[in-house]
């Protein structure tokens, strides 16, 4: 009992003697919780900025590019699995998510002075939003792609031969990445003309036919085999 009245003096004598060594214990102290409260604000306004609520609360966003994407596969299909604004345009890991809201800072500036607040102005950068977009999941090897479409996780079985075919030769061995042949599946494209596709039948393919994506690209090949028969004979 002593030794723990001796201990509760010792305390009260440091708390009420001023002291620097005090004033440090304080500030550390002080710190810590301010730090712990700072992170925990910044982390919490960082999740509410990464929702699709939030992507769609600007009438840019729900008007335009939200409305194409209701009527995709990414947003209702058999599965019930939905791909939401986030999922595709911001990174999962931490770092890159940062990095990602940084660049994304340049819109709140666009918001302000309307650069695409009308129907027929967002048409007109269109094409430069979408080739920004491009560019930057070419840069990163469709990684928002692979968060859900893992290629080593595919069945090329279950897809048709031609996606097989082409996935076997060009996306496994990292020839090529998803972006390079899937644009415009989320959202409607911008007029391509005059724009270099993605990705072109290599040179080693010239001449050899690949295995056709339906029956109707089986049909259009004997329509246009008969075509060519008849015209040469």
């Amino acid at each position: 009992m002593a030794r723990i009245k001796r201990l509760l003096l010792w305390v009260w004598k440091i708390l009420t003697t001023p002291a620097a060594t005090l004033s440090l214990a304080f500030l550390t102290l002080g710190g810590f919780v301010g730090g712990v409260i700072f992170w925990g604000a910044f982390n919490t306004a960082l999740e509410l900025t990464n929702t699709e609520e939030f992507c769609v609360s600007c009438h840019e966003m729900r008007a335009n590019v939200y409305e194409e994407l209701t009527r995709t596969v990414h947003f209702s299909n058999r599965s019930g699995v939905r791909a939401s604004c986030p999922d595709c345009h911001v990174p999962h890991e931490w770092t890159d998510k940062i990095a990602r809201k940084m660049q994304a800072s340049k819109e709140v500036w666009g918001k302000i002075f309307g650069t695409i607040n009308t129907r027929e102005k967002f048409l007109d950068h269109r094409l430069e939003l979408a080739k920004h977009e491009w560019a930057r999941l070419k840069a990163n090897d469709s990684l928002e792609c692979r968060n859900c479409h893992s290629s080593a996780a595919m069945d090329l079985s279950k897809q048709t031969q031609r996606a097989a075919e082409i996935h076997t030769r060009y996306l496994l061995p990292g020839k090529a990445t998803c972006i390079d042949c899937h644009k415009g599946i989320a959202h409607e494209l911008p007029n391509m003309q005059g724009v270099e596709p993605g990705w072109k039948l290599p040179p080693e393919l010239n001449g050899e036919t690949l295995p056709s994506a339906s029956v109707i690209n089986d049909l259009q090949r004997v329509i246009i085999d008969a075509h060519r028969i008849a015209f040469e004979n």
